[in-house]
Order: structure tokens, then C-alpha cells, then sequence
């Protein structure tokens, strides 16, 4: 079985809310345990975590080897003040303060950099992305900085213009990537950022009530759009199905990604190859060095 190239531990897949009140007194460790025992039924030995702001992530690294599991993790996910990002790490105001948070992940033993860059795909505007991306030119620095401590880069990136400019300040992987189009697969495709489209996020809400069916399959549509371009352009891809978000548990929900990627691609060699060469960036890339 493929890896989990985007999970969060601390999150169920059911009530975000309820999911981090268990660990505001102190993380639960029966939790953690429960979602990897899930992994390891499945079979599944890697997980990235993208991180929290309990410290849920960071002893899942303590625990993650007495299930056989390779884990990795950003330990918390460093956003700007005012900008989306909040409920999964802690915030900057500027770059010398966000150079502080980077050697506070170094310090707690963080794996890689996770960045926030943009907000959420916005279910009640199609095509939009909630807030305002960061600056381009913001954007390059924090990444330079990231990488001068020795750490590659994770992109919480959303809409053309913040994946757009994630890549060209030479992140090492973009988390989600929602609606972009071909011009940025193409940048994609020329870059060495690893894309991670956590397409269930959306395919699984398709019929659960929480959104229209009519809202969710337009998305849907340019998620297998974009994911056959980037296949036919040859864009670095993994699997990570953002799991513990709605509708998408731990375990189950890398199943499902898989899936989904052979629905929309086949089940050739040639994509089996892709997916293990994208996987095998990420193992390579996203590791403490």
C-alpha cells in the first residue's frame, strides 16, 4: 500500500471541534494509537503529518515506531497573522519573526517546514479561495529561509496565483493545489515541487449532505481535470488524502485516494510508476536532516 503523504493526526475525520477538545488538557495518546492502529490494519508505513498547534503531531512522533509506521512531521504549521492557518499551528507577524518559529520547529524536532500560504477553497464561491494569499516576494523569503536551516517545505496552497507563486519560491510540495488550471499545471510540471491533490476532501462529500451535489461535482470535474494534465505533463504527484479532515479517516482515507487516482487515471503501470516515484520524493525530501 502507498503511503500517507498528507494526514492529521490530531483530527478525526468526523468534528474538528471535538477532535482537538480531547487534547486541550493534554494529548490523549489512546487517540493517536487508534488512528495508527487504522494505518497499520491497512498497511500503510509512511505518514506526513502537516502538523498542529496541541502537540498532538509531535508525540505521534514518539509513538509512531511500535506500529512499524515511518512518520514525519512539521510538529506545528507556521502561518501570518490574519491569514488562515490558525487551527493548525502558530503565526508570524514578519519575516524575522517568522525565522523564530522556523528554529522552533528545529528545536522541537520538526522533520520538514510547513507554510500556509493561502486559505480554503470556498464552497459558497466556485473558483474562489477564502482570504488573501501572501505576497509572492513574502512567499520566496520564507522559503529561503526555510531551506538555509536545512529544511524542505511543505505548502498549504490553494487558487493560481498562491500555487503559482509557491512554486516558482521553490516549495517542496504543494498540499492541495484546488482550483488551478493548466498553465500552472504546466509550471508545475517544470518545477520539482511534489503536488499532493487530496482529492477526497471533495469526492467525499459527494451525497453526504453537507454541500449540494451540484456544488460538489463541478469541483470534483476540475480536480480530475487538472489531475490528467498533471499526469499527462508529468508534474511530481503523491498521494496524501488530507486525512482526519470531514469525511475522510485515518487508514480509509489514503484507500480512497487511491482509488480516486485510478478512477480518474486507470490502474497502468505507468501510473503506479508515477504515484511510487512521487511517494519516493517525499520520503527523500522530507526528512530531517
Amino acid at each position: 500500500m502507498f503511503g500517507e503523504c498528507h494526514a492529521h493526526v490530531i483530527m478525526d475525520g468526523m468534528n474538528y471541534r471535538k477532535a482537538v477538545d480531547l487534547h486541550r488538557d493534554g494529548v490523549k495518546d489512546e487517540v493517536i494509537r487508534a488512528h495508527f492502529e487504522a494505518y497499520k490494519k491497512r498497511g500503510v508505513t509512511f505518514v506526513r503529518d502537516g502538523g498542529d498547534a496541541l502537540g498532538v503531531s509531535k508525540r505521534a512522533k514518539e509513538l509512531a515506531a511500535e506500529y512499524g509506521i515511518d512518520y514525519r512531521s512539521p510538529i506545528f504549521a507556521i502561518h501570518k497573522e490574519g491569514h488562515y492557518g490558525g487551527i493548525v499551528g502558530r503565526g508570524f507577524r514578519d519575516l524575522r519573526d517568522f525565522h523564530k518559529r522556523v528554529l522552533e520547529a528545529k528545536a522541537e524536532g520538526a522533520d520538514f517546514i510547513k507554510i500556509m500560504t493561502t486559505g480554503l477553497m470556498d464552497f459558497k464561491n466556485h473558483g474562489q479561495v477564502t482570504g488573501t494569499p501572501l505576497e509572492a516576494g513574502e512567499v520566496k523569503e520564507m522559503v529561503h529561509i526555510a531551506h538555509e536551516e536545512g529544511f524542505a517545505v511543505m505548502s498549504h496552497t490553494n487558487g493560481i496565483y498562491g500555487v503559482q507563486a509557491a512554486v516558482e519560491a521553490g516549495v517542496d510540495s504543494v498540499e492541495h493545489g484546488n482550483f488551478i488550471d493548466e498553465e500552472t499545471i504546466q509550471i508545475l510540471s517544470q518545477s520539482r515541487t511534489v503536488w499532493v491533490p487530496t482529492l477526497v476532501t471533495v469526492r467525499n462529500l459527494l451525497g453526504c449532505g453537507r454541500y449540494s451535489d451540484e456544488v460538489i461535482r463541478p469541483i470534483m470535474e476540475i480536480g480530475e481535470r487538472n489531475l490528467s494534465l498533471a499526469y499527462a505533463k508529468k508534474a511530481r504527484v503523491a498521494l496524501g488524502s488530507d486525512a482526519g479532515a470531514y469525511m475522510v479517516p485515518h487508514g480509509k482515507g489514503i484507500e480512497d485516494e487511491y482509488d480516486s487516482f485510478r478512477q480518474i487515471l486507470g490502474n497502468s503501470p505507468g501510473v503506479q510508476r508515477w504515484l511510487e516515484d512521487g511517494e519516493w520524493e517525499i520520503k527523500e525530501r522530507f526528512r530531517r536532516q
